[in-house]
């Protein structure tokens, strides 16, 4: 079967072809990878490729409870033990760069750090804090040219820290609704300078970041997720240019010799609406690199289908959660344990590392 063979991505051998999604865990106290962590991914090792749980380069973007950084030396630190664990059980991880932008309350960020986005436009709905549990999303501040420029060497300083720790690679989170994909949706970028506008615009700031990532670590160690169609957090899902905003974004991360994109189908997960172009095929054919792609994903039968329409690896995300050793049960048609989505975000060992 497809599902199990080898695969070279870059310069890197996969064990197989199934790709540990990033799945957001909230158990970094104080925003430090921990031993706990450790051991989590560790138990995950035998996925093809590991994305880990988004991880801020930045103060300004840890939006969420509990989430890892990857900017002070106790977090590179703490990334650096993880990937000892991951590559002691011969498995292979990248470090997902996720900038959260308007998409927080600011008691979720440290001192001195702000809420930051493409335009000062505030995400309707409530964000939880451990300090006064849900509350308001807070009005973001419109990134001047001088915040881009810190946010553009945040991302080459975390990749950089992260590649030199021993991770062996990073993916750029423009997905989801968060700040990279704030720029490249005409509902949450309405700036009026060379940063908004056309899509060539919008998209000005995701691939300076991805050209500057790229060349600090080598575009062979970087990959992008998107989410065409996505509407979570508010995303608009259809819009006008949105066959040509992916086909230049594929195109353009083709020449910089990015490793793979990574794209989200939030039909199920996320309720999203359904696609109205073959968009998936569309990135293929103007990326002609490596695709990840999944959804729904739970079975050996499911995967198998989405190698055979052409596409090179296949996400899997909840399954992973309750299903440490989630490679063999497929491989051996074991029956697979549900989570307990009580315990996706609570802090501890409970419904993280306990699963069999």
């Amino acid at each position: 079967m497809k599902t199990f063979e080898k695969f070279s991505l870059g310069d890197i051998e996969l064990s197989n072809r199934i790709v540990m999604a990033p799945l957001t865990r909230s158990r970094a106290i104080n925003n430090i990878p921990n031993a706990l962590m450790r051991e989590y991914y560790s138990q995950r090792a035998t996925a093809g490729l590991i994305i880990t749980e988004g991880t801020s380069p930045s103060p300004n973007g840890l939006g969420y409870a509990r989430i890892p950084g990857a900017y002070s030396d106790a977090q590179i630190e703490g990334w650096k033990t993880v990937a000892e664990g991951v590559h002691k059980n011969n498995g292979k991880i990248f470090v997902q760069l996720m900038h959260t932008g308007r998409v927080t309350s600011s008691l979720n960020l440290p001192e001195g750090a702000q809420v930051v986005a493409p335009s000062s436009l505030i995400l309707r709905g409530e964000m939880y804090t451990d300090s006064k549990g849900m509350q308001p999303h807070n009005e973001p501040a419109e990134m001047t040219l001088d915040d881009l420029i810190e946010s553009r060497n945040e991302f080459v300083n975390s990749a950089k820290k992260l590649v030199e720790a021993g991770v062996d690679g990073v993916e750029l989170h423009a997905a989801n609704g968060y700040l990279l994909e704030q720029f490249i949706n005409p509902k949450t970028n309405i700036r009026t300078d060379a940063y908004g506008g056309n899509y060539k615009n919008r998209l000005r700031f995701v691939l300076e970041v991805a050209k500057e990532v790229s060349e600090s670590i080598g575009g062979n160690k970087v990959g992008m997720r998107v989410s065409p169609y996505g509407a979570f957090n508010d995303m608009q899902s259809d819009y006008d240019e949105l066959v040509d905003t992916y086909t230049y974004l594929a195109q353009e991360l083709k020449k910089l010799n990015f490793a793979y994109m990574h794209i989200v189908d939030q039909r199920v997960a996320f309720g999203a609406p359904d696609f109205t172009s073959d968009i998936k095929r569309i990135i293929k054919n103007a990326f002609e690199g490596s695709i990840i792609v999944g959804g729904n994903v739970h079975s050996v039968e499911q995967a198998e289908e989405m190698l055979n329409e052409g596409y090179d690896l296949v996400y899997i995300g909840r399954p992973f959660i309750s299903n440490p050793t989630l490679v063999e049960k497929l491989k051996n048609n074991q029956a697979l344990t549900d989570p307990n989505p009580d315990t996706f975000y609570t802090p501890d060992e409970v419904g993280y590392t306990d699963y069999v």
